[in-house]
């Protein structure tokens, strides 16, 4: 695909060590189908498909009437900083100054943020796998190393201490992790959190960014924030944002709680990039935060729903090995088992080549597990009605029960 080509010698270099995102690559493919009248149904977007709640989309209007048109403080409006400073604190128990949160252009934005900020040349970053697609390309791109540890299926996807522990070196830098993950939807339990941080303590030059964006989108238990544990709270960047849980992909509204020192670089690097965000998301964001959870509630027993309907549709499919996950609204099943089988012109030597199967002869788009890091698998999202999501896993079967 175009994304992985070497771009010309007039682009300056460092764009060579990244790729375009996978999951935006594979939309695109769809969206140009679809452009042609054929019936696709969306399978890789990250993004729920319900209506920002009407209380957070009145903020915004009231800001636009009262004229809240301006550019605002680089890391954020002060009453947005305290209100997640009270997120924080009544979600996870985490205690930060407003000096120590950085509002930003989305989390992604936030990550790249503290990549930067962080990561030296040479400097290595541990990323546990599956892993969301831009942790590796971030780290690229600031000239770190980036040092994965492999899950499989038969582990839950999940890391170990043990792991964790023979991971780390002099030059570890950072460690870069999602719960609930992206793409696998497991959670990391309070047990395995204080597991990891024992292993932290030991290795005090450790700095750690915990990518909480799906934390209310959990379908098992009370949420946890790993620098709750131990002194991990003075070396964790915790990410969060209103994308995920109040369906506001399009607000573009991400934060962090940070050291002091750590939050300081990031409001000096976005000062040079994207400045203050958008001031009516802003507005917003607060309604988000501090308004009623019950829209957020709702939409997690529909996305709850939804993984149960995929989950029985695709559990007993002969070849897909399956886990019902925890939270997020992705499933990552492995397709070992089709690997070297084909059908008319394609032959599946990897995920990619079956993400295109499906697609072109099945208009389901889903996202191949090499760009998360499992090239044994493919990402499927349930962000869609359960009319489309039958559809869509029926056309999926029907295209595996065809390779031989």
């Amino acid at each position: 695909m175009s994304n992985h080509k070497q771009i010309s010698e007039t682009i300056a270099q460092r764009l060579n060590r990244i790729v375009e995102s996978e999951t935006i690559a594979m939309a695109k493919l769809g969206r140009a189908l679809a452009a042609e009248g054929k019936p696709i149904i969306n399978l890789s977007f990250g993004e729920p498909d319900f209506r920002t709640p009407d209380h957070i989309k009145q903020a915004a209007i009231d800001a636009i009437n009262q004229n809240f048109t301006y550019y605002t403080p680089v890391a954020g409006i002060p009453d947005l900083k305290e209100a997640v400073k009270l997120k924080f604190k009544r979600d996870n128990n985490l205690e930060y100054n407003t000096d120590q949160i950085v509002v930003s252009t989305g989390a992604k934005n936030s990550i790249m943020n503290t990549v930067l900020a962080l990561v030296n040349p040479g400097d290595e970053v541990i990323i546990p796998q599956p892993y969301w697609v831009s942790y590796s390309d971030m780290v690229n791109l600031a000239e770190g190393v980036c040092v994965f540890i492999n899950t499989s299926i038969d582990e839950h996807y999940k890391i170990t201490p043990q792991q964790l522990e023979e991971a780390i070196t002099p030059k570890t830098k950072l460690f870069m992790f999602s719960s609930p993950n992206n793409p696998s939807g497991m959670i990391y339990n309070e047990s395995e959190l204080k597991a990891f941080a024992e292993v932290f303590e030991r290795h005090p030059h450790v700095y750690i960014l915990s990518d909480e964006i799906y934390e209310h989108i959990n379908f098992n238990e009370k949420h946890y924030s790993i620098a709750n544990y131990g002194t991990l709270i003075n070396r964790t960047i915790t990410v969060n944002g209103v994308s995920k849980a109040f369906s506001m992909t399009g607000w573009r509204i991400g934060y962090i709680g940070a050291p002091k020192e750590i939050a300081f670089a990031c409001e000096k690097l976005q000062s040079q990039f994207t400045s203050g965000t958008n001031s009516i998301a802003q507005k917003a964001a607060i309604a988000a935060l501090l308004g009623v959870m019950q829209p957020t509630y709702d939409m997690r027993t529909a996305f709850h729903s939804r993984r149960d309907l995929c989950y029985n549709l695709l559990k007993d499919v002969e070849g897909i090995k399956l886990l019902n996950p925890d939270g997020a609204f992705y499933l990552f099943p492995d397709i070992s088992h089709f690997i070297g089988k084909s059908y008319k012109n394609y032959t599946i030597h990897n995920s990619q080549d079956l993400c295109m199967y499906i697609l072109n002869e099945f208009y389901v788009v889903t996202v191949a597990g090499s760009a998360f890091g499992n090239d044994h698998c493919i990402r499927l999202s349930y962000a869609t009605n359960e009319d489309n999501l039958t559809i869509a896993i029926n056309r999926i079967k029907e295209a595996l029960s065809l390779l031989k």
